[in-house]
C-alpha cells in the first residue's frame, strides 16, 4: 500500500459513510412522514418507536442501498479528482491506469465483505426486530395486509417425510392449537394409515413438548383390511414446530443464511412449492457483494475523465446505469418468483450483463 491508494482508499471510505448518512436521514425522514399516523395510532413515544422500529430499519435500509451508496460515492470523489486534474497528474508521473484502479478494487472488496458478513448474520438479526413491529403494530391497521385471499387463511397441507402428509384448518398461532386435523401415509399409491382429530394443540406442560390430538379416529389398512380405534386424546408425532405454521412474508428477511439454507432444504423435501422467493433471496446475499464491486470499477472508469459536464454529468451517467442495474435486478427477480426463471440466474444475471458492460467502459477509456 502506497500513498496514492491510501489516499484514495481514504477518500472512497468517508464519502462512503457520508453518503449512507446522508440517505439514512431521507430515508427516515421520507418513512417517518408516510408512517406518522401509524405511528399515532401505537400510543408510543418516539424513543420507543426508535428502538423498536428504526434500529431494525436503518440497516435494513442499509443493506438495500449498500451498492448504491458505493457507487454514488466512487463518482462523486473521483469526479472531484478529475475536475482537478488530479487524475491526469497520476497517470503523468508514469503510474499505469492498472494501478490507479488499483486502491478501488481494494476498497470495492472490503466493502464487499463488510455487505457479506452484514447480509450473512447481522442484516437479518436487524430485521427481526423490525419486521416485529411491523406485524404486530402497523400491518394490523392496513387493510390490504389484513384481507384474507383464501376461503381459510390459515390452513395448511404439509408434506412431514418421503410418504406422509398431514393438513391443518383454522391454526391459532397465539393459543397453538387449531381446528379439524388430519395424517395420512401413503405406500405405493395408496394410503395405508389415516388419522383424524377434532383439533390438535402444541402441549408445552410436559418436559418433552410435542403435539396432542382430541377425538381422534385411527385407520390402518393393510392386507387384513381396515383397522379403526378411537382415541379421546393421543400424541402425534410430527417434524413440524408451531413457528412452521405461520405465514410470514417477512420470514426471509429474518432468517441468517444458515438458517434460510436450512429452511430450504427442509421445506424441498416436504416438498413445499413457491420457494423460488427464499431461493432468490439466498443467492443475493452472495451476488450482491459482488455488485459492489462492480460498481466500484463502473464508477471509477466513468468518473476518471475530465469532460465539459463536470461531476453533474457524471453523477447523472451514474444515476442512469444504477437505474438500469436496478430495473434489470427487478425484471430477473420478478420472472423467478412467478414464472419459471431459474433463480440462481435471477440474481446473477445482472451482474454478468454488467460486467460486460464494466470491460467495454474499460477497453473504451482513455489510460
Amino acid at each position: 500500500m502506497k500513498i496514492l491508494d491510501w489516499f484514495i482508499l481514504k477518500r472512497l471510505l468517508v464519502t462512503f459513510v457520508f453518503c449512507m448518512l446522508l440517505f439514512t436521514v431521507i430515508a427516515v425522514a421520507v418513512d417517518s412522514s408516510e408512517k406518522t399516523d401509524d405511528f399515532v395510532k401505537t400510543g408510543l413515544s418516539n424513543w420507543e418507536i426508535f428502538k423498536q422500529y428504526y434500529v431494525g430499519f436503518i440497516p435494513f435500509i442499509w443493506s438495500l442501498l449498500f451498492p448504491l451508496f458505493v457507487f454514488i460515492a466512487v463518482i462523486f470523489f473521483t469526479s472531484k479528482m478529475a475536475m482537478r486534474s488530479e487524475v491526469i497528474a497520476i497517470l503523468a508521473s508514469g503510474t499505469s491506469f492498472n494501478r490507479f484502479l488499483r486502491p478501488y478494487i481494494i476498497g470495492g472488496i472490503l466493502l464487499a465483505i463488510v455487505l457479506f458478513i452484514g447480509r450473512y448474520y447481522f442484516i437479518p438479526k436487524a430485521n427481526v426486530l423490525y419486521t416485529t413491529f411491523m406485524q404486530q403494530k402497523l400491518d394490523k391497521h392496513n387493510p390490504l395486509k389484513n384481507r384474507q385471499e383464501t376461503s381459510c387463511s390459515n390452513c395448511f397441507y404439509k408434506r412431514i417425510d418421503s410418504s406422509s402428509y398431514m393438513g391443518v384448518k383454522n391454526y391459532n398461532p397465539e393459543t397453538q392449537m387449531s381446528g379439524t386435523f388430519f395424517m395420512e401415509r401413503v405406500k405405493k399409491g395408496k394410503v395405508i394409515y389415516n388419522l383424524r382429530a377434532e383439533s390438535i394443540k402444541w402441549d408445552t406442560t410436559k418436559r418433552k413438548k410435542r403435539w396432542m390430538a382430541n377425538k381422534v379416529v385411527e385407520r390402518f389398512v393393510d392386507s387384513l383390511g381396515e383397522r379403526i380405534k378411537f382415541y379421546e386424546e393421543k400424541e402425534v408425532k410430527l417434524n413440524i414446530l408451531p413457528t412452521e405454521l405461520i405465514r410470514d412474508e417477512y420470514q426471509k428477511d429474518k432468517l441468517t443464511t444458515p438458517q434460510l439454507i436450512d429452511f430450504i432444504k427442509k421445506e424441498q423435501l416436504r416438498g413445499t412449492e413457491g420457494l423460488n422467493t427464499l431461493k432468490v433471496e439466498l443467492y443475493k446475499r452472495s451476488a450482491t457483494p459482488f455488485t459492489v464491486l462492480l460498481l466500484t470499477l463502473i464508477g471509477a472508469v466513468i468518473a476518471c475523465r475530465k469532460t465539459r459536464g463536470g461531476s453533474g454529468l457524471h453523477l447523472a451517467l451514474g444515476i442512469l446505469i444504477a437505474a438500469i442495474f436496478i430495473i434489470a435486478d427487478q425484471f430477473s427477480t420478478v420472472f423467478a418468483v412467478k414464472g419459471n426463471f431459474s433463480p440462481f440466474l435471477a440474481a446473477w444475471l445482472p451482474n454478468i450483463a454488467f460486467l460486460f458492460v464494466a470491460l467495454r467502459l474499460y477497453f473504451t477509456t482513455p489510460k
